[in-house]
């Protein structure tokens, strides 16, 4: 029983540890450049190098496209290799391999690992790694262990300074949609930023690209000359794009009726994309493992319904254009209801031009602080909502204001609360034929959905005893 404890004590002084180190590397905040990088990785022995990886770029839409490449290629038979950024419910699923998160064990004794490494650079008068570099090169680790056949590893911020972009020779490297966001480090125009995620494409490595803006397209077009890479690139946009039941069908290029799970309206330009780095891959695909993998393709907070009595659901919206793909989706589907938001983002995204595209659907609107440090206030961010909108309410936490949503969708029509402007011309294939499940939507930064989810999930819990104890059942 000693020895029990004594192994319990020396296991929580180890994660103190870790807890200390990682907490060190945070402190270092946001380095641009492959320096520290290299150092780092020289010290693992270079084994990003043996790995074949799929480099995925772009500020939206990266998440996504993941999803669906990681689902077919599984599909396929393939083992497949996970990395993504930022964590929304668990640190641990950032690394998974064919679809399951690491273990908390297991990620703890790579980063035990990733200590002595950095300890080992600091001995020889080099900078410690930051954060993200250290995660970073824990993924190359684990997957080379697990002897992943294909690795999608994700860019964290830009492309052309990120710490992924160590790798030198990736299978092919792929963007996503690009547009405004992170213009503190990645640039003040579309053009700009398109040319630091553009610097992940390497000289001779195929490129992918989703539909983009012409500003953006021109740069990564003269990247892949420049670089001599072959560009997969289409200007068809999907067709036909509907719900039918809880899944979203659409028609592109050489498919009909393709099927997704993953339902905001911007799937179908990410499907795309996935379609055309498959091509990229130069492997045969059978239709039957693409329809499959995208149908199976999940990605939590990105339009996750959590409820549906009533219509609960979180998405990551953060910035400008995910506002606008955002309300293609209440347009498409989520018609003849009230739509209640609650909303919180942090200070350095755009969030007036989020407001003003999406608050006039709302019937209602609670603000909330993200947990983050780059938070901006809900106080704040309720006078600023203001402006758009009469029904707009600072919650301190995130209970209250899913207390307060609920509230307001429990109210009856009669209350004077009228829909969005949106909501009166019904959908058809609308999910809720009738309309009549009023709609409460959790949105903006990634940092605090997953609290969210989980209060969410703790109101239904708590609603389900209670019809339990009415009907009599319990």
């Amino acid at each position: 029983m000693e020895n029990l404890e004594g192994v319990r004590r020396m296991e929580q002084q180890k994660r103190e540890e870790i807890e200390g180190f990682l907490k060190k590397a945070g402190s270092l905040g946001v380095v641009p450049g492959l320096s520290n990088m290299g150092h780092l990785m020289a010290e693992l022995g270079e084994i990003q190098e043996e790995l074949s990886i799929v480099h995925i770029a772009g500020t939206n839409g990266k998440g996504s496209v993941g999803a669906m490449l990681d689902a077919v290629l599984r599909e396929a038979g393939f083992s497949v290799g996970r990395y993504s950024s930022p964590a929304v419910f668990s640190v641990e699923e950032q690394y998974q391999c064919n679809g399951e998160p690491i273990g908390e064990e297991e990620r703890l004794l790579l980063l035990s690992e990733l200590q002595e490494a950095c300890r080992s650079l600091e001995a020889k008068g080099l900078h410690h790694p930051t954060l993200f570099e250290i995660e970073t090169a824990a993924a190359f680790l684990w997957f080379y262990r697990k002897k992943c056949q294909i690795v999608l590893l994700e860019t964290g911020l830009g492309g052309r300074l990120d710490a992924t972009n160590i790798i030198k020779k990736p299978l092919c490297s792929v963007i996503t949609s690009v547009s405004m966001d992170h213009m503190k480090f990645l640039g003040n125009t579309l053009p700009e930023i398109a040319a630091e995620k553009a610097g992940i494409i390497k000289k001779g490595c195929p490129v992918a690209v989703a539909r983009q803006e012409p500003e953006a397209l021109a740069v990564i077009k003269q990247t892949c000359k420049n670089k001599c890479s072959k560009l997969f690139y289409s200007d068809e946009a999907p067709t036909g794009i509907r719900y039918e039941g809880e899944t979203l069908v659409f028609d592109w290029n050489r498919y009909s009726r393709l099927e997704l799970s993953l339902l905001g309206a911007c799937q179908p330009e990410n499907a795309a994309c996935a379609l055309l780095t498959l091509d990229c891959l130069g492997k045969v695909f059978r239709e039957e493992q693409i329809r499959r993998g995208l149908k199976a393709a999940r990605w939590p907070g990105r339009f996750e319904i959590i409820s549906r009595k009533p219509l609960m659901v979180i998405d990551g919206a953060h910035n400008e254009d995910a506002a606008k793909k955002l309300r293609k989706t209440l347009e498409l589907g989520f018609t003849n209801r009230r739509i209640i938001y609650i909303i919180g983002v942090l200070a350095d995204k755009e969030h007036d031009k989020m407001l003003r595209c999406l608050l006039p659907l709302a019937s209602r609107v609670y603000t909330v602080t993200p947990d983050s440090p780059r938070a901006l206030s809900g106080e704040v961010l309720c006078r600023e909502a203001g402006r758009y909108h009469k029904q707009v309410a600072y919650a301190p936490t995130l209970k209250q204001a899913l207390s307060q949503a609920l509230e307001a969708a429990y109210r009856t029509e009669d209350s004077g609360e009228k829909p969005g402007e949106n909501s009166g011309r019904g959908a058809e294939g609308s999910l809720d034929q009738e309309g009549k499940q009023p709609l409460i939507l959790a949105f903006g930064s990634l940092s605090w959905l997953g609290g969210m989810k989980r209060e969410m999930e703790a109101a239904v819990t708590r609603a389900a005893g209670t019809e339990r104890r009415e009907s009599g059942s319990v």
